[in-house]
């Protein structure tokens, strides 16, 4: 008996002594504890679950070699080796977060893009033809965007201070050198492109990416559609026209043709106008979009839009003959985009694209008669390379060519003048996620203008920070270079290149359907283009002189969940400007700059009779000019800038859409500044005409007919194209 108790002790003595230990703490790179942590012997049943401090302990009999192993959702794995038995492992163990493109941080500061499949935007591509006001064009849904001003005499984007033509357009990263339409002075223009063309749009505020050049203060990038889903034809009957469009797919490939002509002639007639129209607006647009799919991922895009307009205006202007200024403008132009894109590897992919524009004017103003010819080219070469799993590398090599010439026949002037300008760039630009948190992107952009010999380097740096799953902050610097206008190049080459530097700091809160930004921003101009107007245009001297500067406040708020079957968007900005450029004889609040810019965008759908309505309501506080009977400079003041837009579709059967639009709907009178006359009349005035929208309000009925085998198909989507 004695024996055999012996035995037994003897037994559980080596199973105590051969039993193991195994404890820790998990901790992630925070130094903060990770409870509920699974850490396990690999290829057994034995392990723990870390408790609320991280911790854990693991009692084993295993004997020999093992692996232990730590994991917890979002991190990266880690794995120990054991040699077993042991009692004495114990280890601080750290996790790191494992690397998440969907949930981490973005650079956002200075940007809004719309996207159908980028994350936390703030619109999408429906949204900027489905606001009411903007008639299908982008740049007029833009400017219900915070950093814009609405200068109704023009029509195109300002942005944050700047001047329209410091705004550049791409398509597919390729320069778009003449993004609107003609127009007679004073006049608003519209864009040049069917906002349908793009499944995306960044519209860049400021601070934009060191792949985009020659703008001081934005960039608007639009992406191209891909692949059609499946072939449909589509009609539209329109009070100011018609337009026919059909897609046609093969294996791999599909193209895209589309019609459009537009005669004012018979809505002028119905509808009064502020100007005398002696020839109503005509437009006739083709277009063709080609898709090819190459080897297992690549696409080739091309898009050619070939386009002639033309109509009669008469102004009233007391610089001219029996104070009328009748304008006679024809114009032509056309556009072409040529893009390849293929990955050489799992990581690296190229990218070839070219673009060419061409663009002929012929204005008659009275009996004088000008000219303007423009042709430019861009190509590019890039590479995006996924260096590491948080590393991200962006480059590229481009070519700029732009031939430009000026032609002005009067009684007393025959001048003619053009130039030629070449462009080489190139940029190099790298987004580094350190953590899930924290994201930096590092770049910059080198170029050399051959026409006025210089070369310019422009560094760029964005930084955003998560501070928790809905929020961030952003910041971004950067220089930014610009050449002198052609306006003025065609008179002198002696000049620099304009520059701007930008600062921005930006907050974004998005939760579900709700989206709030906040950015504050300064700009400082330098080496801006002064001349002395006294003189004529070929006589005058050009020079760098210029400065100025441009500081505010946006926000945005967009909630598409409050008010069901609702969606609206509000913008405000706040905006101090002032520049000493151009003629001005010392620093000024520029006339195009309004200190407040407020508006609302409303949209709800009525499921029980199938109609959505569209409201939109835009403000801006007075702006600016030069009242020549009075003192100072750029003293005058405006009325403030009120307008109330609405639109409503109705589907009237799955494949058919009526819809129906009208702008400042109240009738509001807004003046958009004068014009004075050369000289004053014999009482010491100088006599002085309203510049005002071409009429009060704007109508436009449309019908939309969608033919294909999918009879859900319609263009639900296309309602505000117009």
């Amino acid at each position: 008996m004695k024996i055999f108790t012996f035995l037994v002790c003897s037994l559980l003595s080596i199973q105590v002594l051969a039993q193991s230990n195994i404890q820790g703490l998990v901790i992630d790179d925070q130094g903060q504890p990770l409870p509920g942590a699974n850490v396990y012997i690999q290829g057994t049943f034995d392990g723990a679950s870390t408790d609320l401090e991280g911790k854990f302990v693991i009692k084993t009999d295993l004997e020999g070699d093992f692996k232990l192993a730590i994991e917890f959702l979002g991190f990266q794995s880690r794995f120990y080796d054991l040699v077993l038995p042991t009692n004495s492992w114990n280890e601080t163990i750290e996790l790191k977060e494992r690397f998440n493109e969907l949930k981490a941080a973005t650079i956002s500061a200075g940007a809004f893009e719309a996207s159908d499949t980028k994350k936390a935007v703030v619109l999408r591509p429906l949204d900027i033809v489905t606001t009411a006001g903007a008639s299908g064009d982008i740049s007029g849904a833009l400017q219900t965007l915070p950093g814009t001003s609405t200068v109704g005499e023009s029509g195109k984007l300002f942005v944050r201070g700047g001047d329209s033509e410091e705004t550049a357009t791409y398509i597919d990263g390729l320069l778009v050198y003449k993004p609107y339409n003609s127009a007679a002075p004073n006049t608003a223009t519209r864009g040049r492109f069917n906002p349908f063309m793009f499944s995306g749009t960044v519209f860049s505020t400021g601070g934009y990416s060191a792949e985009y050049g020659q703008a001081l203060s934005s960039a608007l990038v639009l992406n191209t559609n891909d692949m059609p889903e499946q072939a449909q034809l589509n009609l539209g009957i329109m009070s100011v026209g018609g337009d026919i469009a059909g897609t046609a797919l093969w294996d791999r490939g599909a193209v895209t043709a589309s019609l459009n002509y537009l005669n004012l002639g018979p809505y002028l007639a119905v509808v009064p106008q502020n100007y005398s129209w002696d020839k109503p607006v005509q437009t006739a647009t083709g277009a063709i979009g080609i898709r090819q799919k190459t080897g297992k991922a690549g696409m080739l895009k091309f898009y050619t839009n070939v386009g002639e307009s033309s109509f009669v205006l008469t102004q009233n202007n007391s610089n001219y003959e029996e104070n009328r200024l009748k304008v006679d403008l024809r114009n032509r132009n056309a556009f072409t985009n040529l893009n390849y894109l293929t990955p050489l590897s799992d990581k690296l992919i190229l990218k070839v694209g070219g673009s060419y524009t061409l663009d002929e004017d012929r204005i008659g103003l009275n009996s004088d008669e000008y000219r303007e010819d423009l042709s430019g080219w861009h190509g590019k070469v890039s590479t995006i390379w996924q260096v590491a799993e948080r590393v991200k590398l962006r480059s590229g090599i481009e070519m700029f060519g732009q031939e430009y010439a000026q032609g002005y026949l009067a009684d007393s002037l025959d001048f003619q003048a053009d130039f030629t300008e070449n462009r080489q760039a190139v940029y190099m630009e790298s987004d580094v996620h350190l953590t899930n948190r924290i994201v930096a992107r590092i770049g910059g952009r080198g170029e050399h203008s051959q026409l006025l010999d210089q070369w310019t380097v422009s560094p760029r740096l964005s930084t955003a920070y998560k501070i928790n799953e809905y929020t961030q902050v952003s910041a971004a610097y950067g220089w930014f270079y610009q050449n002198p206008l052609d306006d003025y190049l065609i008179y002198s080459t002696n000049l620099k290149l304009e520059r701007a530097d930008h600062y921005i700091l930006s907050a974004q809160y998005v939760k579900g359907s709700r989206t709030l930004r906040a950015e504050a921003y300064y700009k400082n101009y330098d080496d801006l283009v002064k001349y002395d107007a006294s003189k004529p245009a070929f006589q005058t001297t050009y020079d760098n002189s210029g400065t100025g500067f441009a500081y505010g406040v946006d926000v945005f708020w967009r909630d598409k969940t409050t008010i069901k079957n609702g969606d609206y968007w509000v913008s405000y900005s706040f905006l101090e400007s002032e520049r000493d450029y151009r003629d001005y004889p010392g620093e000024a609040v520029p006339t195009f700059v309004s200190k407040h810019n407020f508006s609302l965008v409303y949209k709800h759908w009525f499921s029980k009779i199938r109609s959505q309505v569209g409201l939109t309501y835009m403000y801006g506080s007075p702006r600016r000019y030069n009242d020549l009977n009075e003192d100072g400079f750029n003293e005058g003041r405006l009325k403030a800038y009120n307008s109330l837009n609405m639109n409503v579709s109705f589907l009237y059967r799955q494949n058919i859409i009526f819809f129906a639009s009208a702008t400042n709907v109240l009738g509001v009178k807004n003046e958009f500044g004068y014009t004075f006359s050369n000289q004053p009349n014999s009482s010491g005035e100088y006599t002085k005409e309203a510049i005002v929208p071409g009429a009060d309000r704007f109508f436009f009925i449309g019908c939309f007919i969608t033919f294909s085998k999918n009879s859900q198909l319609n263009q639900l989507d296309k309602i505000n194209d117009q």
